[in-house]
């Protein structure tokens, strides 16, 4: 089948697992669905852009010569995959369960699947959320949007209460919503504190400057006007926002979270690791009318990502 083909006569939507280990069962189907997510044209050389090559068979996989300046490249340099000793069948299968996992899974789990140790299933685990979190990084909230602070995380036995518990992340929980206020788009932001300031550098990373923002009124969210962002707050009256319905939809969204995170893991390092599974968890919802596409749309990110060595996924994130 020619590879233009590969993804055309393939329904990822009810994909059953029988199905997909028929269509990407081997090293050579992956390979050819790697290459056209990685050249969706043909051939491109990283070095120079031409497009005539040869290919030269080294091994289990293919390496490309450009005909211009000679460079060489393997199909998984370059690419999240690079320096892999595993199988693309495993990485695959690794992006399919990922993928198809309503509400989250567990590197545990992911080992099971994949019939690998623990720390090969975290990497794996932890290099496509984190292609997840830098693909939604480049989306931003338009039109009308609701807003409201939230935390991951509980508090420690015999520790601080409340919002200042050592074990607790602030994030912001954003959903755009259409004309009859059903969920669009939502975004899931760690933040260092719940200040002006901090809300301030969300609203310019995560609004469009034409959005419309509805908050509670918590203090903080003045940030949003400061930004140029348009915000209107709803008067709670001593009640919280779950029990607001202008907040319906977003109320929805939180709880799915809480849920899935709670279902999927037994514990995680909410300080260190916080925003690649609150973008792991967005990225699904917000392609949650498109499964067709969800598979190859994280084999896109993971091509694009480039690659990471080894200690990389253990580094803690910046926003925490």
């Amino acid at each position: 089948m020619p590879l233009a083909e590969v993804y055309a006569h393939c329904e990822w939507k009810g994909l059953s697992l029988p199905e997909f280990i028929q269509r990407f069962g081997t090293e050579e189907q992956c390979a050819a669905a790697l290459e056209l997510a990685r050249w969706p044209e043909g051939f491109h050389c990283p070095q120079c852009d031409g497009t005539q090559h040869s290919v030269l068979k080294s091994g289990s996989r293919k390496t490309f010569q450009c005909s211009h300046c000679r460079h060489q490249t393997s199909l998984i340099v370059g690419t999240l995959f690079q320096g892999t000793r595993l199988p693309l069948t495993t990485w695959f299968l690794a992006i399919y369960l990922i993928s198809q996992a309503k509400t989250g899974l567990s590197a545990l789990a992911l080992k099971r699947q994949l019939g690998v140790s623990y720390p090969t299933a975290w990497r794996i685990q932890h290099k496509l959320m984190q292609s997840m979190l830098e693909r939604e990084a480049h989306y931003t909230l338009q039109g009308s949007a609701q807003a409201d602070d939230a935390y991951l995380g509980g508090e420690n036995p015999g520790g601080k209460a409340g919002r200042g518990s050592e074990n607790k992340v602030p994030f912001v929980a954003a959903v755009s919503v259409d004309n009859e206020g059903h969920p669009i788009y939502a975004k899931f932001i760690a933040i260092t504190g719940f200040t002006s300031e901090a809300i301030q550098d969300w609203a310019r990373d995560s609004l469009d400057p034409g959005c419309r923002v509805l908050t509670d009124g918590l203090g903080c969210f003045n940030g949003i006007s400061d930004a140029g962002r348009q915000h209107d707050v709803i008067v709670a009256g001593g009640r919280k926002p779950r029990d607001l319905p202008q907040f319906g939809w977003l109320n929805t969204v939180l709880g799915n979270l809480k849920t899935g995170l709670s279902g999927a893991y037994h514990a995680f390092k909410f300080r260190k690791y916080a925003q690649r599974y609150l973008s792991t968890v967005t990225y699904r919802f917000n392609r949650r009318f498109n499964l067709t596409t969800l598979p190859m749309s994280l084999l896109r990110a993971a091509v694009n990502i480039g690659p990471r060595p080894e200690r990389w996924p253990r580094t803690a994130e910046a926003s925490c």
